[in-house]
Protein backbone atom coordinates (compact mmCIF):
# COMPACT_ATOMS: atom_id res chain seq x y z
CA UNK A 1 0.00 0.00 0.00
CA UNK A 2 2.97 2.33 0.46
CA UNK A 3 3.15 2.72 -3.34
CA UNK A 4 -0.52 3.71 -3.72
CA UNK A 5 -1.33 7.37 -4.32
CA UNK A 6 -4.46 9.36 -5.06
CA UNK A 7 -4.84 12.28 -7.44
CA UNK A 8 -7.89 14.46 -6.88
CA UNK A 9 -8.84 16.61 -9.86
CA UNK A 10 -10.19 19.89 -8.51
CA UNK A 11 -9.72 22.45 -11.26
CA UNK A 12 -13.29 22.81 -12.52
CA UNK A 13 -15.33 26.00 -12.19
CA UNK A 14 -18.74 24.45 -11.55
CA UNK A 15 -20.53 26.99 -13.75
CA UNK A 16 -23.83 25.10 -13.54
CA UNK A 17 -23.88 25.99 -9.83
CA UNK A 18 -23.78 29.74 -10.36
CA UNK A 19 -24.37 32.01 -8.49
CA UNK A 20 -23.13 29.96 -5.51
CA UNK A 21 -20.13 28.63 -7.44
CA UNK A 22 -17.57 31.24 -8.51
CA UNK A 23 -13.96 31.10 -9.69
CA UNK A 24 -12.59 31.51 -6.17
CA UNK A 25 -15.38 29.50 -4.48
CA UNK A 26 -16.17 26.77 -6.98
CA UNK A 27 -18.45 23.80 -6.51
CA UNK A 28 -15.81 21.48 -5.02
CA UNK A 29 -15.09 23.78 -2.06
CA UNK A 30 -18.76 24.39 -1.20
CA UNK A 31 -20.99 22.68 1.36
CA UNK A 32 -24.03 21.14 -0.26
CA UNK A 33 -24.54 18.20 2.11
CA UNK A 34 -23.57 18.44 5.77
CA UNK A 35 -20.70 20.34 7.35
CA UNK A 36 -17.94 19.14 5.00
CA UNK A 37 -17.32 20.48 1.51
CA UNK A 38 -17.32 18.18 -1.50
CA UNK A 39 -13.52 18.02 -1.68
CA UNK A 40 -13.27 17.39 2.07
CA UNK A 41 -15.73 14.51 1.68
CA UNK A 42 -13.62 13.14 -1.17
CA UNK A 43 -10.54 13.02 1.05
CA UNK A 44 -12.57 11.56 3.93
CA UNK A 45 -13.83 8.56 1.96
CA UNK A 46 -10.35 7.77 0.61
CA UNK A 47 -8.83 7.55 4.11
CA UNK A 48 -9.39 3.77 4.55
CA UNK A 49 -7.07 3.21 1.59
CA UNK A 50 -5.10 6.43 1.08
CA UNK A 51 -3.84 8.56 3.98
CA UNK A 52 -3.69 12.31 3.31
CA UNK A 53 0.10 12.30 2.98
CA UNK A 54 -0.27 10.18 -0.17
CA UNK A 55 -2.94 12.36 -1.76
CA UNK A 56 -2.13 14.94 -4.43
CA UNK A 57 -4.51 17.59 -5.71
CA UNK A 58 -4.51 19.47 -9.00
CA UNK A 59 -6.53 22.68 -9.03
CA UNK A 60 -6.12 26.26 -10.32
CA UNK A 61 -4.72 29.53 -8.99
CA UNK A 62 -8.18 30.80 -8.02
CA UNK A 63 -8.91 27.82 -5.74
CA UNK A 64 -5.56 26.67 -4.41
CA UNK A 65 -5.48 28.87 -1.31
CA UNK A 66 -9.00 27.81 -0.29
CA UNK A 67 -8.21 24.10 -0.80
CA UNK A 68 -5.01 24.43 1.25
CA UNK A 69 -7.13 26.01 4.00
CA UNK A 70 -9.80 23.31 3.86
CA UNK A 71 -7.35 20.37 3.77
CA UNK A 72 -4.58 21.08 6.31
CA UNK A 73 -3.94 17.33 6.56
CA UNK A 74 -2.74 17.19 2.94
CA UNK A 75 0.87 18.42 2.55
CA UNK A 76 0.78 21.89 1.02
CA UNK A 77 3.39 21.05 -1.62
CA UNK A 78 1.05 18.34 -2.92
CA UNK A 79 -1.72 20.82 -3.75
CA UNK A 80 -0.73 22.15 -7.17
CA UNK A 81 -2.25 24.80 -9.41
CA UNK A 82 -2.23 24.21 -13.16
CA UNK A 83 -0.95 27.26 -15.06
CA UNK A 84 -3.91 26.92 -17.47
CA UNK A 85 -6.71 24.41 -17.98
CA UNK A 86 -5.76 21.71 -20.46
CA UNK A 87 -8.36 19.02 -19.72
CA UNK A 88 -7.66 15.78 -17.89
CA UNK A 89 -4.99 14.09 -20.02
CA UNK A 90 -2.23 16.67 -19.43
CA UNK A 91 -3.29 17.11 -15.79
CA UNK A 92 -3.10 13.40 -15.06
CA UNK A 93 0.10 13.11 -17.10
CA UNK A 94 1.68 15.86 -15.01
CA UNK A 95 0.80 14.11 -11.75
CA UNK A 96 2.05 10.78 -13.10
CA UNK A 97 5.34 12.42 -14.12
CA UNK A 98 5.81 13.86 -10.62
CA UNK A 99 4.90 10.62 -8.82
CA UNK A 100 7.05 8.49 -11.11
CA UNK A 101 10.05 10.70 -10.31
CA UNK A 102 9.42 10.31 -6.57
CA UNK A 103 8.44 6.61 -6.57
CA UNK A 104 9.17 4.47 -9.68
CA UNK A 105 6.72 1.84 -8.36
CA UNK A 106 3.86 4.28 -7.86
CA UNK A 107 0.26 3.22 -8.41
CA UNK A 108 -2.12 6.10 -8.95
CA UNK A 109 -5.88 6.41 -8.53
CA UNK A 110 -7.63 9.40 -10.08
CA UNK A 111 -10.71 10.83 -8.37
CA UNK A 112 -13.03 13.78 -9.12
CA UNK A 113 -13.24 16.32 -6.29
CA UNK A 114 -16.96 17.04 -6.56
CA UNK A 115 -18.90 13.78 -6.54
CA UNK A 116 -21.09 12.35 -3.80
CA UNK A 117 -20.90 8.72 -2.67
CA UNK A 118 -23.55 7.93 -0.09
CA UNK A 119 -22.13 4.49 0.79
CA UNK A 120 -18.43 5.12 1.46
CA UNK A 121 -17.75 1.71 3.02
CA UNK A 122 -18.99 -0.14 -0.05
CA UNK A 123 -16.98 2.26 -2.19
CA UNK A 124 -13.76 1.70 -0.21
CA UNK A 125 -14.07 -2.05 -0.77
CA UNK A 126 -13.83 -1.50 -4.52
CA UNK A 127 -10.55 0.38 -4.34
CA UNK A 128 -8.45 -2.62 -3.31
CA UNK A 129 -9.26 -4.77 -6.40
CA UNK A 130 -8.88 -1.67 -8.57
CA UNK A 131 -5.34 -1.05 -7.32
CA UNK A 132 -4.59 -4.79 -7.54
CA UNK A 133 -5.53 -4.88 -11.21
CA UNK A 134 -3.50 -1.72 -11.82
CA UNK A 135 -0.47 -3.36 -10.17
CA UNK A 136 -0.67 -6.07 -12.85
CA UNK A 137 -0.14 -3.46 -15.57
CA UNK A 138 -3.76 -2.77 -16.46
CA UNK A 139 -5.57 0.50 -16.92
CA UNK A 140 -8.59 0.26 -14.62
CA UNK A 141 -11.86 2.21 -14.68
CA UNK A 142 -14.71 2.27 -12.21
CA UNK A 143 -18.16 1.64 -13.67
CA UNK A 144 -21.41 2.52 -11.89
CA UNK A 145 -24.44 0.26 -12.40
CA UNK A 146 -26.99 2.56 -14.09
CA UNK A 147 -30.16 3.34 -12.18
CA UNK A 148 -31.94 4.93 -15.13
CA UNK A 149 -31.38 5.51 -18.87
CA UNK A 150 -29.07 8.50 -18.54
CA UNK A 151 -28.08 10.36 -21.73
CA UNK A 152 -25.60 12.70 -20.05
CA UNK A 153 -22.94 10.08 -19.16
CA UNK A 154 -20.52 8.01 -21.16
CA UNK A 155 -20.86 4.24 -20.76
CA UNK A 156 -18.47 1.33 -20.23
CA UNK A 157 -19.38 -1.94 -21.96
CA UNK A 158 -18.47 -5.05 -19.97
CA UNK A 159 -18.84 -8.68 -21.16
CA UNK A 160 -22.36 -10.06 -21.00
CA UNK A 161 -23.33 -11.53 -17.66
CA UNK A 162 -21.14 -9.23 -15.58
CA UNK A 163 -22.33 -8.95 -12.00
CA UNK A 164 -22.42 -5.64 -10.11
CA UNK A 165 -20.21 -5.47 -7.05
CA UNK A 166 -17.63 -7.93 -8.41
CA UNK A 167 -14.48 -7.94 -6.30
CA UNK A 168 -12.21 -8.44 -9.30
CA UNK A 169 -11.59 -6.37 -12.41
CA UNK A 170 -13.41 -7.38 -15.59
CA UNK A 171 -12.39 -6.89 -19.19
CA UNK A 172 -13.74 -3.71 -20.78
CA UNK A 173 -15.21 -4.40 -24.22
CA UNK A 174 -15.62 -0.79 -25.30
CA UNK A 175 -16.38 2.77 -24.29
CA UNK A 176 -19.56 4.39 -25.56
CA UNK A 177 -20.14 8.11 -25.85
CA UNK A 178 -23.20 9.83 -24.39
CA UNK A 179 -26.12 8.04 -26.05
CA UNK A 180 -29.45 9.28 -27.29
CA UNK A 181 -32.53 8.32 -25.28
CA UNK A 182 -33.37 5.10 -27.15
CA UNK A 183 -29.76 3.86 -27.02
CA UNK A 184 -29.59 4.63 -23.31
CA UNK A 185 -32.71 2.50 -22.81
CA UNK A 186 -31.01 -0.35 -24.69
CA UNK A 187 -27.90 -0.01 -22.52
CA UNK A 188 -29.99 -0.12 -19.35
CA UNK A 189 -31.90 -3.20 -20.50
CA UNK A 190 -28.76 -5.06 -21.58
CA UNK A 191 -27.33 -5.05 -18.06
CA UNK A 192 -23.64 -4.98 -19.06
CA UNK A 193 -23.32 -1.23 -19.73
CA UNK A 194 -22.18 0.89 -16.78
CA UNK A 195 -21.79 4.62 -16.30
CA UNK A 196 -18.24 5.93 -16.59
CA UNK A 197 -17.60 7.53 -13.19
CA UNK A 198 -14.35 9.23 -14.20
CA UNK A 199 -12.25 7.27 -11.68
CA UNK A 200 -9.14 5.52 -13.00
CA UNK A 201 -6.23 3.46 -11.66
CA UNK A 202 -2.83 2.58 -13.16
CA UNK A 203 0.87 2.36 -12.61
CA UNK A 204 2.38 5.74 -13.33
CA UNK A 205 4.82 3.97 -15.65
CA UNK A 206 1.92 2.43 -17.61
CA UNK A 207 0.14 5.76 -17.94
CA UNK A 208 3.29 7.55 -19.09
CA UNK A 209 3.98 4.78 -21.63
CA UNK A 210 0.43 5.23 -22.95
CA UNK A 211 0.92 8.98 -23.27
CA UNK A 212 4.14 8.46 -25.20
CA UNK A 213 2.23 6.19 -27.57
CA UNK A 214 -1.03 8.09 -27.96
CA UNK A 215 -0.16 11.68 -27.02
CA UNK A 216 3.54 12.05 -27.90
CA UNK A 217 3.61 15.85 -27.95
CA UNK A 218 2.29 16.17 -24.41
CA UNK A 219 4.43 13.27 -23.19
CA UNK A 220 7.55 14.93 -24.60
CA UNK A 221 6.72 18.28 -23.02
CA UNK A 222 6.10 16.77 -19.58
CA UNK A 223 9.23 14.61 -19.79
CA UNK A 224 11.30 17.77 -20.26
CA UNK A 225 10.27 19.27 -16.92
CA UNK A 226 12.97 19.54 -14.23
CA UNK A 227 12.64 17.45 -11.04
CA UNK A 228 9.70 18.40 -8.85
CA UNK A 229 12.10 19.46 -6.09
CA UNK A 230 13.85 21.90 -8.41
CA UNK A 231 13.35 25.63 -7.90
CA UNK A 232 12.83 25.88 -11.64
CA UNK A 233 9.92 23.43 -11.70
CA UNK A 234 7.07 25.98 -11.39
CA UNK A 235 8.62 28.36 -13.90
CA UNK A 236 9.22 25.57 -16.38
CA UNK A 237 5.69 24.20 -15.91
CA UNK A 238 4.22 27.63 -16.65
CA UNK A 239 6.00 27.63 -19.99
CA UNK A 240 5.35 24.00 -20.92
CA UNK A 241 1.81 23.25 -19.77
CA UNK A 242 -0.03 25.67 -22.10
CA UNK A 243 1.56 23.86 -25.06
CA UNK A 244 0.11 20.48 -24.04
CA UNK A 245 -2.81 18.94 -25.95
CA UNK A 246 -6.22 20.02 -24.68
CA UNK A 247 -7.88 16.60 -24.47
CA UNK A 248 -9.52 14.31 -21.93
CA UNK A 249 -7.83 11.14 -20.71
CA UNK A 250 -10.81 9.16 -22.03
CA UNK A 251 -10.27 10.24 -25.64
CA UNK A 252 -6.49 10.34 -25.43
CA UNK A 253 -5.80 6.98 -23.79
CA UNK A 254 -8.67 4.87 -22.46
CA UNK A 255 -10.58 4.52 -25.72
CA UNK A 256 -7.39 3.57 -27.60
CA UNK A 257 -5.60 1.27 -25.15
CA UNK A 258 -5.98 -2.51 -25.19
CA UNK A 259 -5.12 -3.25 -21.54
CA UNK A 260 -8.26 -1.74 -19.99
CA UNK A 261 -10.19 -3.49 -17.23
CA UNK A 262 -13.01 -2.24 -15.04
CA UNK A 263 -14.66 -2.68 -11.67
CA UNK A 264 -18.47 -3.01 -12.10
CA UNK A 265 -19.67 -1.26 -8.95
CA UNK A 266 -23.05 -2.02 -7.44
CA UNK A 267 -25.05 0.53 -5.50
CA UNK A 268 -22.56 2.82 -3.76
CA UNK A 269 -24.84 5.85 -3.81
CA UNK A 270 -22.78 7.60 -6.50
CA UNK A 271 -23.88 10.93 -7.95
CA UNK A 272 -21.74 13.33 -9.94
CA UNK A 273 -23.84 16.27 -8.64
CA UNK A 274 -23.91 17.80 -12.10
CA UNK A 275 -26.55 20.48 -11.60
CA UNK A 276 -28.80 22.20 -9.07
CA UNK A 277 -31.42 19.60 -9.90
CA UNK A 278 -29.04 16.86 -8.70
CA UNK A 279 -28.62 18.73 -5.41
CA UNK A 280 -32.42 18.90 -5.17
CA UNK A 281 -32.73 15.15 -5.74
CA UNK A 282 -30.17 14.37 -3.02
CA UNK A 283 -31.71 16.59 -0.35
CA UNK A 284 -34.51 15.75 2.04
CA UNK A 285 -37.83 17.12 0.85
CA UNK A 286 -41.10 17.99 2.54
CA UNK A 287 -44.45 16.39 1.80
CA UNK A 288 -44.87 18.64 -1.25
CA UNK A 289 -41.44 17.76 -2.62
CA UNK A 290 -39.75 21.04 -1.68
CA UNK A 291 -36.05 20.94 -0.72
CA UNK A 292 -35.54 23.86 1.65
CA UNK A 293 -32.10 25.07 2.74
CA UNK A 294 -33.46 28.37 4.03
CA UNK A 295 -36.25 29.54 6.31
CA UNK A 296 -39.37 29.35 4.14
CA UNK A 297 -43.11 29.85 4.08
CA UNK A 298 -44.75 27.56 1.54
CA UNK A 299 -48.28 27.82 0.20
CA UNK A 300 -49.62 25.72 -2.69
CA UNK A 301 -46.09 25.15 -4.00
CA UNK A 302 -44.25 21.93 -4.81
CA UNK A 303 -41.03 20.53 -6.20
CA UNK A 304 -38.92 23.59 -5.45
CA UNK A 305 -35.29 23.94 -4.35
CA UNK A 306 -34.58 26.96 -2.14
CA UNK A 307 -31.13 28.16 -1.07
CA UNK A 308 -31.15 31.72 0.27
CA UNK A 309 -28.94 31.93 3.35
CA UNK A 310 -30.04 34.50 5.89
CA UNK A 311 -33.39 35.25 4.25
CA UNK A 312 -36.94 34.09 4.62
CA UNK A 313 -38.28 32.81 1.30
CA UNK A 314 -42.04 32.81 0.70
CA UNK A 315 -43.43 30.65 -2.10
CA UNK A 316 -46.99 31.01 -3.33
CA UNK A 317 -48.45 28.91 -6.13
CA UNK A 318 -45.17 27.94 -7.83
CA UNK A 319 -43.68 24.59 -8.71
CA UNK A 320 -40.40 23.01 -9.82
CA UNK A 321 -38.24 26.10 -9.35
CA UNK A 322 -34.63 26.57 -8.33
CA UNK A 323 -34.11 29.67 -6.19
CA UNK A 324 -30.51 30.44 -5.18
CA UNK A 325 -29.76 33.79 -3.60
CA UNK A 326 -26.30 35.28 -2.92
CA UNK A 327 -25.35 38.82 -1.84
CA UNK A 328 -24.82 39.99 -5.43
CA UNK A 329 -26.91 37.65 -7.61
CA UNK A 330 -30.22 35.79 -7.57
CA UNK A 331 -30.98 32.74 -9.71
CA UNK A 332 -34.57 31.69 -10.43
CA UNK A 333 -34.80 28.80 -12.87
CA UNK A 334 -37.06 25.99 -13.96
CA UNK A 335 -35.64 22.78 -12.44
CA UNK A 336 -35.96 20.99 -15.77
CA UNK A 337 -33.46 23.48 -17.25
CA UNK A 338 -30.87 23.26 -14.48
CA UNK A 339 -28.22 21.99 -16.91
CA UNK A 340 -28.44 25.31 -18.77
CA UNK A 341 -27.31 27.51 -15.89
CA UNK A 342 -23.78 27.39 -17.30
CA UNK A 343 -25.05 29.24 -20.36
CA UNK A 344 -25.89 32.20 -18.14
CA UNK A 345 -22.26 32.27 -17.01
CA UNK A 346 -21.13 32.41 -20.64
CA UNK A 347 -23.37 35.45 -21.15
CA UNK A 348 -21.83 37.11 -18.11
CA UNK A 349 -18.36 36.41 -19.52
CA UNK A 350 -19.30 37.98 -22.84
CA UNK A 351 -20.66 41.00 -21.00
CA UNK A 352 -17.41 41.38 -19.09
CA UNK A 353 -19.04 40.93 -15.68
CA UNK A 354 -15.91 39.72 -13.93
CA UNK A 355 -17.44 40.76 -10.60
CA UNK A 356 -20.04 37.99 -10.99
CA UNK A 357 -17.67 35.24 -12.14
Amino acid sequence: MSHQYGLILAGGRGTRFWPRSRRARAKQVLKFFGERTLIQQTVDRLRPVLPPERIWILTNDHLRAEIVKQLPEVPKRQILAEPVQRNTAPAIGLAAHILQSLDPDALMGVFPADHVIAKPREYARLLKPAFQSAAQGNIVVLGIQPRWAETGYGYIEFPEGVQPGARSAQRVVSFREKPDASTAEQFLAAGNFYWNAGMFFWKTSVLLDSLRRFLPKTAHLLAGLPPFSSRKFSESLAGVFPKCDNISIDYAVLERASNVTGIPAGDIGWNDVGSWNAVYELHKRDAQGNALRSASIIEASSGNYIDAEGKLVALLGVKDLIVVDTPDALLIADRSRAQEVGELVKRLEKAGREDLL
